[in-house]
């Protein structure tokens, strides 16, 4: 499945639509470059999921997750700054991918080997200033392992 997006405006509306469709205990990957509008369709997807204020949602680059309580709750890892999968499990962070709401991981490959096989990966490509085509898919692919 795939959509492109033209503004900001629009990744976040179909995060929202695409985030109601969502179960607790999904794993979202997402993949894509920096500034590729990841945490912008996680605003999005936190909205229709759980109910979340966007305006709450942001990178948790520095301290690699922001947990967003709404009526359910999304954990937002941000691991472009992980250097190690052992950093990941010392920090008791493998605990969140099997909880009651549902995980959205910016720079999974960098955990690949400890995430189930279930996960669903998004891959947004830039087109253009604002331009984005988001793809959804139940397996990563090869063109998705480098961001």
């Amino acid at each position: 499945m795939s959509y492109t997006s033209h503004s900001p405006e629009e990744t976040i509306s179909w995060g929202r639509t695409f985030g109601e469709t969502l179960h607790p205990g999904t794993i979202l990957c997402l993949h894509g470059d920096l500034a590729a509008g990841k945490t912008t369709l996680i605003k999005g997807i936190a909205e229709g999921f759980a109910g979340c204020d966007r305006d709450e949602v942001n990178s948790p680059t520095f301290v690699y997750l922001n947990i967003y309580q709404g009526d359910r709750n999304v954990y937002h890892f941000d691991l472009y700054r992980l250097t190690k999968e052992e950093e990941f499990l010392r920090m008791g962070f493998d605990d969140y991918l099997f909880t009651d709401g549902i995980c959205c991981i910016e720079w999974s490959e960098k955990i690949a080997n400890l995430l189930p096989e279930e996960c669903l990966h998004l891959e947004l490509r830039p087109e253009g200033e604002n331009k984005r085509t988001i793809i959804v898919s139940q397996h990563e692919h090869r063109s998705l392992q480098t961001g």
